[in-house]
């Protein structure tokens, strides 16, 4: 634990109004179902709570947002610092205008279902995706022909020093996987536009986006999405299957056999042997055709205890 904290040995935000845990285990949390513990877990009531643990924490602390846990690696030895999760008061949607107004801990797939019940198109493709509004804006996630960076109006965050503050979306300088958000900022709330149709039309949309990835990823099993990014012009699937990995298999941690770009737990994997696996499909890939692969998921926390 970090001395930022064993200076600390009862509760080091007295004021804190949501639930603090020290030494929290992660892993059950992640789809991995693997990792270690954080230092400091908070969950907060709202975003005023959220902004005055923030000010509150010792400024040297390291301050890390996770959201459902669908595209990280927590490694095995944690993650030091304060861990903010978003809960209740963060999952609230909301129509506003010809857009939707969603809390960071709202799923993607749940803010396509009230978009379509409200009979909001073009959020469909956000329906393939297995994660939170805040992730979904700090990694500009994508599917199916559209990302958050072609939807997003606003965004509204809480920066390391407490303050709270409202960005546009054309000023986040989105890339693939990529915005510019600071870097120790928590996404709270964000707008996403849309264009009115017809709900029976939107809601055949997102069963076609979900019978897709149902019949193209391992949804079934403990994995964490897309594990490298695709390089300019290549699949990275493809890559990885002709440098012969499908199926590779390291210490309970294998590569999709029904698709080369996901990794999964088979049931006895740590952390280290996903990312060891991941480390040597990037090798092959090198080898194999002089392609770099880039991590796509999250890689976080310790490398050493």
């Amino acid at each position: 634990m970090s001395a930022a904290l064993t200076s600390h040995p009862g509760n080091p935000l007295p004021e804190f109004r949501g639930r603090l845990t020290q030494g929290a285990a992660l892993g059950p949390r992640t789809w991995f179902r693997t990792g270690g513990a954080a230092d400091l877990l908070l969950i907060p009531e709202d975003a005023a709570d959220l902004a005055q643990a923030m000010r509150a924490l010792e400024p040297g602390m390291a301050v890390t947002a996770l959201g459902a846990c669908s595209n990280v690696i927590v490694r095995d030895a944690g993650i030091a610092g304060a861990v903010v999760r978003l809960a209740r008061g963060f999952s609230d949607i909301a129509r506003d205008g010809d857009g939707i107004v969603a809390g960071a801990a709202a799923l993607d797939m749940t803010v396509a279902e009230h978009a379509a019940e409200m009979g909001l198109a073009g959020l469909e493709f956000m329906a393939g995706i297995p994660g939170t509004i805040g992730g979904a804006v700090r990694m500009n996630a994508g599917a199916y022909g559209s990302d958050i960076a072609a939807v997003l109006d606003w965004v509204e965050i809480v920066t390391r020093d407490g303050t709270q503050a409202r960005i546009a979306g054309a000023d986040l300088d989105f890339g693939y996987r990529h915005s510019g958000l600071p870097p120790d900022a928590v996404v709270t709330r964000a707008r996403l536009r849309a264009t009115p149709a017809d709900p029976a039309a939107v809601k055949a949309r997102i069963a076609d986006v979900r019978a897709a990835r149902e019949a193209a990823q391992p949804v079934r099993a403990r994995t964490g999405g897309s594990t490298f990014r695709n390089p300019e012009g290549h699949a990275a699937w493809k890559l990885i299957d002709e440098a012969g990995c499908r199926g590779l298999l390291r210490d309970g941690a294998q590569v999709s056999e029904k698709h080369c770009n996901f990794l999964i737990n088979t049931g006895t994997a740590t952390s280290t042997a996903l990312e060891e696996l991941g480390e040597i499909v990037r090798a092959r890939v090198l080898s194999a055709s002089g392609i770099d692969l880039h991590w796509e998921i999250r890689r976080i926390g310790r490398t050493h205890a």
